[in-house]
């Protein structure tokens, strides 16, 4: 096996607009399994979330082609999915929305004879609540949702959820994501409430608190706050850690933290789902995606705590010892990950979001 060395990184949201994104690694799975079907991949997965040339190696050592679509979040990819699969192999939910997508059958079981490099995932994520036994998902990067801000423009600590919920100190600069279950989610636990609150009054203070904030929000961003923050249009963004790390690299002014409340603790996953046309191919991207050098320059690009003990063993101590990829105990232990609510709870969050949307 060649010896992993990150390298230096210009840009990596410049790169992936302009090519679609394409780590280097190696696959155990031999080729003559593959060759029942077309050397074709369909892959439907979140923008900036795949290293910089793991599409390419991965043709490159199987001579299956991929073709990869972006969603902007896990509603977008729960309706399109929901609706009959177009025709994806690989898709990468979020933990609840892999237990919400098992249970409308929506996944297929996976074949771990097919994924020998399952061997590599970290001991806490073999086994998942969500997705007992991992049958059908696997882990791949996990983290957490804070705020990402300017450190010139603030003239107090950005420590809360406050500074964007409420956001007067900031009017019309920031930006809140563009999904009801994270940005309501995040207002329960300011109000210290669960993320993952059912209790309908309870949503409702939510409701009423982001629709008195919502004159000074700028924009609810499709998963674009970093961009919005790199580009001087935002002070203050709700995003998702590795997305601001990306942004960090490029501009010293721009710092990340987990307000005070605590936070989403999330998990991402690959699983294949119902009606894949090539689910051969699709476990053997899997398999290559979990192989230690490949998922080491993955991690190394796109900046998330991966869930790959081998890859992690890799990395450098920039990587493994940052607080804003790998929080400490104490941050941790006032997150939530999030669950599968029902759809009746779901309901209740969604009328809330039109609502704020309409104020």
């Amino acid at each position: 096996m060649k010896t992993f060395k990150p390298r230096f990184r210009p840009s990596r949201r410049a790169f992936l607009s302009s090519t679609g994104a394409l780590a280097v690694g190696v696959t155990f799975l031999p080729r003559h399994s593959l060759s029942q079907e077309e050397k074709r991949l369909n892959f439907y997965n979140w923008d900036t979330y795949i290293g910089e040339t793991t599409l390419e190696d991965f043709q490159s050592e199987t001579g299956i082609e991929v073709k990869m679509d972006l969603f902007a979040d896990n509603d977008e990819l729960f309706a399109k999915l929901r609706a009959g699969n177009p025709g994806y192999d690989v898709i990468v939910p979020t933990n609840d929305y892999v237990e919400r997508m098992i249970e409308a059958k929506m996944l297929m079981q996976l074949d771990h004879s097919k994924i020998p490099n399952m061997s590599n995932i970290d001991a806490p994520f073999r086994d998942a609540a969500f997705d007992p036994g991992r049958q059908h998902s696997v882990p791949y990067m996990w983290g957490t949702l804070g705020i990402g801000y300017r450190q010139s423009t603030v003239e107090e600590p950005v420590d809360s959820w406050g500074a964007v919920m409420k956001g007067d100190k900031h009017s019309g600069r920031i930006s809140l994501l563009g999904d009801a279950q994270n940005v309501i989610g995040c207002g329960l636990k300011y109000l210290g409430f669960s993320f993952n609150s059912t209790d309908a009054s309870e949503i409702e203070q939510a409701e009423e608190m982001l629709i008195a904030g919502k004159q000074h929000v700028k924009v609810f961003a499709p998963d674009t706050g970093q961009d919005l923050l790199i580009s001087g249009e935002v002070d203050l963004c709700q995003e998702w850690n590795g997305d601001i790390l990306q942004v960090m690299e490029e501009d010293e002014d721009i710092a990340y933290v987990v307000p005070k409340e605590g936070t989403l603790l999330w998990q991402d996953c690959l699983a294949i789902p119902t009606g894949a046309p090539h689910p051969d191919n699709a476990h053997a991207f899997i398999n290559f995606v979990l192989e230690a050098e490949a998922g080491a320059a993955i991690a190394d690009y796109i900046q998330y705590a991966t869930a790959n003990a081998a890859a992690k063993e890799l990395m450098s101590a920039d990587y493994v010892e940052n607080p804003s990829i790998f929080p400490s105990d104490e941050i941790i232990a006032k997150c939530e990950p999030s669950i599968y609510l029902g759809e009746e709870a779901i309901r209740l969050r969604d009328e809330a979001w039109t609502r704020i949307q309409a104020a």
